[in-house]
């Protein structure tokens, strides 16, 4: 279908400026993909240079994981979540239980990251008031977070403009640690910025503030993607574990982003050898390839819940497509893959590309910052004043002419390659991104 005949108006999208869609259709409809490209209705050929939205590592239309989900078609399409079960999700449960750092045993599964960091933080409130410590209710998240955008997920998540509009319905009893991004600090830091380990330290502010018995969770992202790649500094994330170990607090990591490759080991927890009590995971588990998430809990939390009469439901929540059958065969396809190409090891040796080839564009014009974190790395530009978000709006114009699909976020630009891409891949991203911040302006 030529572009001019489709009619963009009844399709309310989702986090876009909808208005200049519609003006600026050219290379914004994707028809195809395969491995590590799309293309567009109007031929044009993209390197997919953020990995759909950081959840196809392996490329896109892997054959080993479409092969799983049309079998899987073939036998069960639906499998009830409430009081049944299928063999696969149990299967599945136990392989993410034995990908997770030592300790974490319980997988619970829900659809998507919004869903993960919900289920999350219920599990960390009812823990909590099942062990009676009931006035453990307060939630901490952290300025510039990311956590999804249910309520929840807003109101311990950091990001303006995704709370502003729900002022008044935001959970209450929520607080938020200061964020980590401090370009006079660490601008251009190669990997772990060496300045801001003691920011972890506003802990302890919280905790005098509120007091620790009223502090159910601490909740961030290892690795901050929506706000930009913001990478922690050195020492912060083991900070952080020490003071929640100390104060009693549950510590959950949100590797939405994180996790199943991105950081070249299964989740970033492992990467940064710092345990949490709780993970969020989802994207990455299945490559995208049907929407599934989840949460990865310690023995100890689980069986807290495992009280009371044998024929009682110990935790009243969950999802219509827990464990829905095509996403469960799709992450088995796509663990199975990880395994046999090494891919762990391949995003770590692309990360060491990536991180050569982002800083190469160091003096480009109007660059600000340029930041990596393993398989993740961002440019930010200066503002156009009394224009925010256009510079970045216009380099990724400028990369969808020469065949790059970035992700940009206000004024920085954001990448995260397919773990499956080639050196020459990734290196040629980083020059079409000079020429497109070039041709910008």
């Amino acid at each position: 279908m030529a572009i001019e005949d489709l009619n963009l108006d009844a399709y309310w999208m989702p986090f876009t400026a909808k208005r200049y869609f519609e003006a600026h259709p050219e290379r914004r409809i994707l028809a195809r993909a395969e491995g590590a490209y799309y293309w567009t209705e109007d031929g044009h050929k993209l390197y997919d240079g953020l990995s759909g939205l950081w959840c196809c590592g392996l490329g896109h239309r892997h054959p080993k994981i479409v092969d799983a989900v049309k079998k899987q078609l073939d036998t069960l399409d639906y499998s009830t979540a409430f009081q049944m079960g299928h063999a696969p999700a149990f299967r599945l449960a136990e392989r993410i239980a034995d990908t997770a750092p030592d300790g974490f045993s319980k997988v619970f599964f829900c659809n998507s990251g919004s869903e993960a960091v919900d289920t999350a933080l219920k599990i960390a409130l009812a823990y909590h008031r099942i062990r009676g410590d009931a006035a453990r209710t307060r939630l901490i998240g952290r300025e510039k977070g990311y956590h999804g955008v249910g309520f929840a997920g807003i109101s311990v998540g950091g990001m303006v403009a995704n709370r502003k509009m729900y002022s008044a319905s935001m959970l209450a009893g929520v607080d938020h640690l200061p964020h980590t991004h401090k370009l006079e600090k660490m601008a251009f830091s190669k990997g772990e910025p060496e300045w801001g380990a003691h920011l972890a330290d506003e802990l302890i502010r919280l905790v005098q503030l509120h007091d620790a018995s009223t502090i159910a969770a601490v909740i961030v992202e290892p690795m901050q993607g929506s706000a930009g790649v913001i990478v922690p500094p050195k020492g912060y994330l083991k900070r952080l574990r020490e003071l929640c170990t100390q104060y009693g607090i549950l510590l959950i990591f949100d590797e939405v982003i994180c996790g199943f490759g991105r950081m070249g080991a299964p989740f970033a927890a492992q990467h940064y050898d710092v345990k949490p009590d709780l993970i969020t995971f989802a994207k990455g588990v299945n490559n995208g390839m049907v929407p599934m998430g989840g949460v990865i809990v310690t023995d100890e939390i689980y069986d807290a819940f495992m009280t009371g009469p044998e024929h009682a439901v110990e935790f009243f929540h969950g999802y219509t497509y827990s464990g829905h059958p095509l996403a469960v065969a799709a992450a088995h396809a796509t663990l199975d893959v990880i395994e046999e190409e090494g891919i762990y090891a391949r995003a770590n040796d692309l990360s060491r590309v990536l991180e050569e080839a982002v800083h190469g564009l160091k003096g480009e014009p109007n660059v600000i910052d340029i930041r990596n974190c393993q398989l993740a790395a961002a440019v930010e530009f200066a503002p156009v004043e009394g224009k925010p978000g256009w510079r970045a709006l216009r380099v990724f114009e400028e990369a969808l002419k020469r065949g790059v699909l970035f992700r940009f976020t206000g004024d920085i630009i954001a990448m995260g390659p397919p773990m499956i891409s080639t050196p020459d891949e990734v290196t040629r991203m980083a020059d079409v991104l000079a020429d497109s911040i070039r041709a910008a302006g």
